[in-house]
């Protein structure tokens, strides 16, 4: 049996990584997460949140390409994708310490892992 507060703490850090920053850097958490950590939920949390960033950085990609090519007309796209990351990230959090023995799936991302 694995220790549900080592599994919460993991699982949350995992999906709040993000927050940390919207570089590289953060996903770097989620990565030794999932190498470190034997447990099967935290790794498949981790796996998801590693899916997770690979979707954010090529979603903020896409939206970054049509503001600029619609010289700023479409802005507003920004902060809708700003509010949907961070909202999918906090109910993704707190899924994971709510219920810490099932492993959080983010709805409509591409999963490469």
């Amino acid at each position: 049996m694995y220790d549900p507060d080592k599994r919460k703490i993991l699982s949350a850090l995992s999906h709040g990584a993000i927050f940390l920053s919207a570089t590289f850097v953060s996903v770097g958490l989620p990565i030794a997460i999932l190498f470190l950590s034997e447990d099967p939920v935290v790794r498949e949390n981790a796996k998801e949140s590693i899916n997770f960033h690979l979707n954010v950085w090529l979603f903020g990609a896409i939206v970054t390409a049509l503001i600029w090519v619609s010289f700023g007309l479409l802005l507003p796209l920004a902060g809708l994708w700003f509010l949907i990351h961070w909202g999918l990230t906090i109910w993704a959090v707190f899924h994971v310490l709510t219920d810490p023995d099932q492993p959080f799936r983010y709805p409509y991302i591409v999963r490469v892992f």
